[in-house]
């Protein structure tokens, strides 16, 4: 079983930047396909990015597609996201989770085994 904890998160500017990471213990990240979602109040949990086991293949949602990276360093147990041009609607508790076997579906929550407890990411207009 992993455990993940999410940091990175703030306060920031519209316009501006922040970079999210996710690090796992317990078991190797190697062994699971990676992504991040968000959540704001009275919202359902949305899919934000992912990335397969070895980095090779990357997915977003098309609302943070140009402004948002995900990728990871499997030698560090970490999967980060850059999060670039923020915006008010940005705004969330971002979680990363992890799914032990290829998700066919990236974007659905359901797809992932384990989650983090969130990390709070505010932009301010």
């Amino acid at each position: 079983q992993v455990q993940l904890v999410e940091s990175g998160g703030g306060l920031v500017q519209a316009g501006g930047s922040l970079r999210l990471s996710c690090t796992a213990s317990g078991r190797s990240l190697m062994d699971y396909h990676m992504g991040w979602f968000r959540q704001t109040p009275g919202k359902e949990r949305e899919f934000v990015a992912a990335i397969s086991w070895n980095g090779d293949s990357t997915y977003y949602d098309d609302s943070v597609k140009g402004r948002f990276t995900i990728s990871r360093a499997n030698a560090k147990n970490t999967v980060d996201l850059q999060m670039d041009s923020l915006t008010f609607e940005d705004t969330a508790v971002y979680y990363c989770a992890a799914a032990w076997s290829s998700p066919n579906s990236p974007g659905s929550a359901t797809s992932y085994d384990y989650w983090g407890q969130g990390t709070q990411v505010a932009v301010s207009s």
